[in-house]
């Protein structure tokens, strides 16, 4: 029997005609995630054609209380997942009311570099392994763990199944379904080596696109968990001691890269990357060098590296691409609480202009 409560939450809307849209943005922490609502006349399907709306900008540390007032401007719409029919996500970013990017709002920094006339050529495909932890509520100790103590060594949870390996899977499986569901292209998920943490991944998507997916892909497990009461942490490293960190390793290639020849045009774009090591590290995560060790699959923070299938390198290229001559590579720096906004307008950034 349905309780009262989700039969209410179940409502049809569809007789009213009007829809509800759900408006995202990043508060001032850059990994705080907001939202609110507002009803609309009916569906949309065009960014462009919805209202731009305001918030609260001192409630989040992106204004002064005497001049608080941040402007949305809608970017991308996804279907809900929670309220379903024709109701949406939007993701935003924002705004003085006088037009200028407020400093937190790092999508707009990569919009331009996108629309470079030479990435645009390019056609930038970002992967992104978007790497969580989950945590009890009140305890903030990993889902699956002894109150106060710790499981046996890793080695058994990695992609395991079982009542003792693998904890939290109907929260994973949720956000898979609600991310396919809401159009997003959510690659696949897994569990991870430390128990009680596992992976999504969105598939490769072409430039901004691909921090506008995961944002919402964030978004929408911040949700879930909150409705399972279980905290979903994206902190680098959040049992220190020989357990694995998490990371957003961030897999890229170039229109070059895929054709014939695209080795070559790989191992250049590393030297790039390998040139501007320390500025990359410097925007790649807070907390990083809490993970980066060298250790659990890790390359030193300090040193760049990398090689061909080698997970303890900072820069990854699978035997795939070594062995067709063609492809993409694996950034593996990046940590679970990067932006993917300025990961990714980074990247292409460095290796292409």
């Amino acid at each position: 029997m349905t309780s009262p409560l989700s039969e209410l939450l179940n409502l049809d809307l569809s007789d009213t005609k009007k829809i509800i849209a759900e408006y995202i943005w990043i508060g001032g922490s850059g990994m705080d995630i907001r939202s609110k609502a507002r009803t609309l006349p009916g569906p949309v399907s065009d960014p462009t054609k919805l209202p731009k709306w305001n918030y609260d900008g001192s409630s989040t540390d992106q204004a002064a209380g005497d001049d608080s007032e941040v402007i949305l401007y809608p970017q991308a719409i996804f279907k809900d997942p929670f309220r379903k029919g024709n109701n949406i996500l939007v993701m935003c970013d924002a705004y003085t009311p006088a037009g200028d990017p407020i400093p937190t709002n790092n999508r707009n920094k990569a919009v331009k570099i996108f629309d470079h006339p030479n990435v645009k050529a390019e056609e930038p495909w970002f992967g992104i392994e978007q790497e969580y932890t989950l945590l009890k509520k009140d305890v903030k100790w990993p889902l699956g763990w002894p109150l106060g103590g710790f499981p046996g060594p890793q080695g058994p949870y990695y992609c395991a199944v079982g009542a003792d390996k693998a904890f939290g899977r109907d929260i994973v499986d949720a956000h898979y379904k609600a991310c396919l569901y809401s159009g997003l292209s959510i690659g696949g998920a897994n569990g991870e080596v430390m128990p009680g943490q596992w992976e999504f991944q969105i598939s490769p998507t072409v430039g901004i696109g691909a921090g506008d997916q995961l944002w919402v892909a964030r978004y929408i497990l911040e949700r879930i968990t909150e409705i399972c009461g279980v905290i979903v942490s994206f902190d680098p490293k959040p049992i220190q001691g020989d357990w694995n960190g998490a990371a957003a390793h961030t897999n890229f290639s170039t229109k070059s890269m895929r054709k014939d020849g695209g080795l070559d045009l790989i191992k250049e774009a590393i030297k790039k990357l390998e040139v501007k090591h320390k500025q990359h590290i410097a925007a790649y995560g807070e907390g990083n060098e809490r993970r980066l060790t060298g250790k659990h699959e890790t390359a030193d923070i300090n040193t760049f590296s990398w090689g061909v299938a080698n997970r303890g390198a900072s820069v990854r290229v699978g035997r795939d691409t070594e062995k067709e001559g063609k492809g993409y590579f694996e950034d593996r720096r990046p940590s679970s609480n990067m932006d993917p906004y300025l990961v990714s307008s980074m990247i292409a950034e460095t290796t292409i202009l």
